[in-house]
């Protein structure tokens, strides 16, 4: 039984859209951010850190129960628990992890500080900034995908955990006429039922 308490952000979105593509079934439990709900002693429990998302897993390795923090933790449990989503191939497999993680490094901290910026209406100068660092980091993701449908050769946690942020930004990536391939593999990625759901769960 897994148990993933999250809410509509990039990191929880990334989740929920890993468990769908997973094929994992879990039971959905909305944290209400705006109101604290990650604050609440009670959260606290599932993790200390009071950030979303965090999947409860009854029946972990071993069949003991397991605890996972962190949308790039839940995104690899998940792709191990259900034997999808990470290429079989030693080889390829090393190459999703890679791209994962520079989508780890590389890309979400060029979203998390505009995020900010909107949020505080800041002013258009940081906003411009941060738009031009994540579209030049696109740039290469681009070039990824003029090689290869996905960015390890097949669909892989590496293109779920980037969706949520292209997807968000998609009027960025429009804008600019460098970033054909990104622009098909989002269309691609729209289309699949569970993107579908883990976005509008």
């Amino acid at each position: 039984m897994l148990d993933l308490y999250t809410a509509g952000t990039n990191n929880g979105q990334r989740a929920t859209i890993t468990l769908e593509e997973c094929g994992l079934p879990y039971t959905l439990h909305k944290v209400d951010l705006a109101k604290g709900g990650a604050k609440t002693e009670q959260f606290k429990k599932l993790n200390p850190n009071a950030r979303i998302p965090v999947l409860v897993d009854s029946e972990g390795p071993g069949g003991k129960p397991v605890t996972v923090t962190q949308s790039w933790a839940i995104c690899l449990y998940a792709a191990e628990k259900s034997g999808k989503l990470l290429p079989r191939d030693p080889a390829r497999r090393i190459e999703a992890l890679s791209w994962l993680f520079h989508v780890a490094t590389d890309l979400a901290p060029m979203r998390s500080p505009n995020n900010l910026a909107e949020a505080i209406g800041a002013k258009d100068k940081v906003l411009a900034f941060y738009d031009k660092s994540f579209r030049e980091a696109l740039e290469t993701i681009d070039r990824r995908l003029g090689e290869a449908d996905y960015l390890a050769g097949e669909i892989s946690v590496a293109d779920l955990a980037l969706y949520p942020m292209v997807k968000r930004r998609a009027a960025l990536a429009e804008a600019a006429p460098a970033l054909a391939n990104v622009l098909r593999w989002l269309k691609a990625l729209d289309a699949r039922p569970g993107c579908q759901r883990g976005l509008a769960a």
